[in-house]
């Protein structure tokens, strides 16, 4: 049984960092596709961040490129998202999410099988 848990979310002051984490269980967690996404209040969930191939090969949103890194611990099956110049548009739950072959359509919701419960993260001014 695959299991995502993530966390790390909470209250940061724009400009700050955080770091989330996602714990991964049941799966080859060096195969596939890690990522996260996110959804804020009122919106739609949207990509962020995914990584492949064991974590040589990153895609980001445009909203995140040169803010965000999306890394992975392949010893300890944990992806991360370092978020560093926060803004209060950041302010969304995030999630994790995985799915255990390579796809053209990362960024879409559909293209994942196992998702997080999800993390809080707000950005205050």
């Amino acid at each position: 049984q695959v299991q995502l848990v993530e966390s790390g979310g909470g209250l940061v002051q724009a400009g700050g960092s955080l770091r989330l984490s996602c714990a991964a269980s049941g799966l080859t967690f060096t195969s596939g596709v890690m990522a996260w996404f996110r959804q804020a209040p009122g919106k739609e969930r949207e990509f962020v961040a995914a990584s492949t191939r064991g974590g040589l090969i990153t895609y980001y949103a445009d909203s995140a490129k040169g803010r965000f890194t999306i890394s992975r611990d392949n010893a300890k099956n944990t992806v991360y998202l370092q978020m560093n110049s926060l803004k209060l548009e950041d302010t969304a739950v995030y999630y994790c999410a995985a799915r255990l072959t390579w796809a053209y359509d990362y960024t879409s919701l559909g293209a994942y099988n196992y998702w997080g419960q999800g993390t809080q993260v707000t950005v205050s001014s």
